[in-house]
């Protein structure tokens, strides 16, 4: 979700700040698998997702083996009646620069620089 120049990340158990979504399933939708996690995660309702993805990223897991790819889209919400889950503590809006100071996952590095070429 883009709001004001501004990114909507969600921040998990561990104190890094994560992108919004999730794994896919086999034979899943990309959009059902967006609105599913979401409501999972932060009980947030999505009204809508962009056709295609805005950008398609890959970085090294963290801790792990192998790398991770995320596919991001662009998001609208019902509203932003956040409910806090095991996986997501806390909601924030943050812009590029923002984003550098604060502690990411790898992913969420690599998005934050994409986004202030």
């Amino acid at each position: 979700m883009i709001k004001d120049g501004k990114y909507l990340l969600p921040r998990e158990d561990n104190g890094k700040w994560e992108l919004m979504g999730g794994g896919i399933d086999h034979g899943e939708d990309p959009h059902d698998c967006l609105r599913r996690e979401i409501k999972e995660e932060t009980g947030l309702e999505v009204t809508w997702i962009s056709e295609a993805p805005l950008y398609f990223l890959t970085c090294p897991r963290l801790n792990k083996p192998g790398y991770i790819a995320n596919v991001v889209y662009q998001m609208e919400l019902a509203n932003y009646d956040f409910t806090p889950s095991d996986e997501c503590q806390e909601l924030g809006w943050f812009t590029p620069e923002d984003m550098k100071k604060l502690p990411l996952f790898p992913n969420v590095e690599k998005f934050a620089e994409l986004l202030g070429r």
